[in-house]
């Protein structure tokens, strides 16, 4: 007797829609629907309610007939084919919600579905189902999603999101940063606009872009002054690779641009450069993930930025990372890519923008070691207290603090330069710790938090500053500044705490 395996499907839904774990996936999955529906305007109002988040998605596109609501609503029942969504698992993440309302016209028709409390049930074991009504209309075609009661935890409230952060994620995980139309004549431009509500963020009245990564203007040349390449950049105009694998053969679609730190600057950039250039690979080119062992180790990744599209590409379900790393097409792209960047890093263009960066540097080093001896002793002469200026200054700072102090603190290692510079002995264990004059400084030199255990500095620094970037956030995560208890509370995926020892308060203790 034979017999099919079966399937769950409330378990099958609920894990599914368990999968996108960032709410701003939610617009990263409406953007790419209202694309297909060849949308030429796409707007997101978003309010933070006591219930949950309070979303509305309104597009011009051509709307769903019953056949594609039914695509919606379903699991695994997708019209589309090797794009992106064809597996049907996106729009489920409208399911963490207490009411989703679709309105939609299509050649005439309305049509209008809701669903009510579609977590709960899941959550109860139980398969939500949705009411759907039609009637004839002469209202213009486009699809109105109405999502109440969205559970995206802290997401979506007003500590967390900003426009800041939601320009970032539109140019770098949806299509909204898409590449396309360097390669797509019929690539249809799509403008976006996004409203947050006033207590969510109301620093401005609302967000305009549109589908395309857009590269800065060109500068080949070098400017004048102490950081002659910064603002250099060049673009390397769109190509398509040919990629040979073992059982046949792909194609990569592949454009970009190296430039300077002024330049990178002129992208949506947020917090760290070392966390978004490099090489990226993409789907529907849309970019998914970096590949910057694509780049030879003799050239700093962060000064490329270059996005490499290949359909054969097969993503998570939450479509935030490529599943099929072992399969040979994968492996073949990386090393055509690795050949591709290893010829742009023989240009002649690039080897003058590295040897500008380099000549500025040593005369920077030597202006620097020139006036460094007698500006030191200057200051030692006139300054009527100790109070460090760097990161030497602190060390030798804490370790006299332990004449005073009740808590003896003591550096073992440290390493000028690196992220973790040091390392100290407090309560008989040795902990990772980046030490600066201020608290500040830390932020303002992009160093990471999730590496560092201690943040030793002489005081915090400039406490409007602290509070922007608990506004703001930090290299993609959010930063609580505790100092009744001495300690930075940081959120980016999991939770890390992060104790300040403040040199000063403990010669004043």
């Amino acid at each position: 007797m034979k017999k099919s395996p079966q399937v769950n499907e409330v378990n099958e839904f609920l894990e599914t829609a368990s999968d996108f774990e960032d709410p701003l996936e939610v617009i990263r999955e409406s953007l790419s629907n209202s694309y297909d529906a060849e949308a030429s305007e796409v707007t997101f109002e978003i309010h933070s309610r006591t219930e949950g988040s309070d979303i509305i998605i309104e597009d011009d596109g051509t709307g769903m007939d019953r056949v594609a609501l039914e695509t919606f609503f379903d699991l695994g029942n997708s019209q589309k084919t090797d794009s992106i969504g064809y597996k049907g698992h996106g729009t489920k993440i409208f399911y963490k919600s207490e009411r989703i309302v679709v309105e939609t016209v299509n050649d005439g028709t309305a049509l209008r579905a809701t669903m009510e409390k579609p977590w709960e049930k899941l959550n109860d074991r139980v398969l939500p189902e949705y009411e759907v009504s039609e009637e004839t209309t002469d209202l213009e075609q486009g699809t109105r999603i109405h999502i109440q009661g969205f559970k995206s935890g802290q997401g979506f409230d007003p500590t967390s999101l900003t426009y800041n952060k939601v320009h970032h994620y539109l140019k770098w995980k949806t299509i909204a940063g898409s590449t396309a139309h360097y390669f797509d004549e019929e690539d249809h431009k799509m403008e976006i606009r996004v409203k947050l509500g006033d207590e969510v963020d109301d620093t401005q009245s609302e967000l305009r872009t549109n589908n395309r990564l857009e590269f800065p203007a060109e500068q080949l040349r070098p400017s004048t002054g102490r950081f002659p390449a910064e603002r250099m950049c060049k673009i390397y105009p769109p190509q398509e690779l040919t990629v040979d694998y073992d059982g046949g053969t792909t194609t990569a679609q592949v454009v970009g641009m190296i430039g300077g730190k002024a330049a990178r600057n002129e992208l949506p950039t947020y917090g760290k450069h070392s966390a978004q250039f490099g090489v990226w690979l993409a789907k529907d080119f849309i970019k998914v993930e970096r590949v910057n062992e694509a780049i030879s180790h003799d050239n700093e990744f962060l000064h490329f930025f270059f996005v490499a599209n290949c359909q054969e590409l097969e993503l998570s379900a939450n479509r935030g990372k490529i599943r099929n790393k072992s399969h040979p097409v994968y492996q073949a792209l990386v090393e055509e890519l690795d050949h591709f960047l290893s010829k742009v890093a023989e240009t002649s263009w690039f080897k003058d923008y590295i040897e500008q960066r380099r000549i500025a540097e040593l005369d920077r080093k030597a202006e620097s070691q020139l006036s460094s001896v007698e500006e030191r002793r200057e200051q030692v002469q006139q300054r009527d207290s100790f109070e460090p200026t760097n990161q030497a200054e602190v060390l030798l700072a804490l370790e006299r603090s332990n004449t005073t102090a009740p808590e003896p603190v003591h550096a073992e290692d440290f390493q000028m330069g690196s992220d973790v510079n040091a390392m100290i002995r407090k309560d008989g264990e040795v902990w990772s710790s980046s030490l600066h004059p201020t608290l500040t400084d830390h932020f303002e030199a992009e160093k990471p938090l999730q590496s560092v255990e201690k943040i030793v500095c002489w005081d915090l620094g400039d406490r409007d500053q602290l509070q922007e970037i608990e506004r703001s956030g930090y290299q993609g995560g959010d930063v609580i500044f505790d100092f009744a208890e001495d300690e930075i509370i940081y959120k980016n995926g999991s939770t890390s705490r992060v104790e300040i020892i403040q040199v000063e308060d403990r010669f004043q203790s």
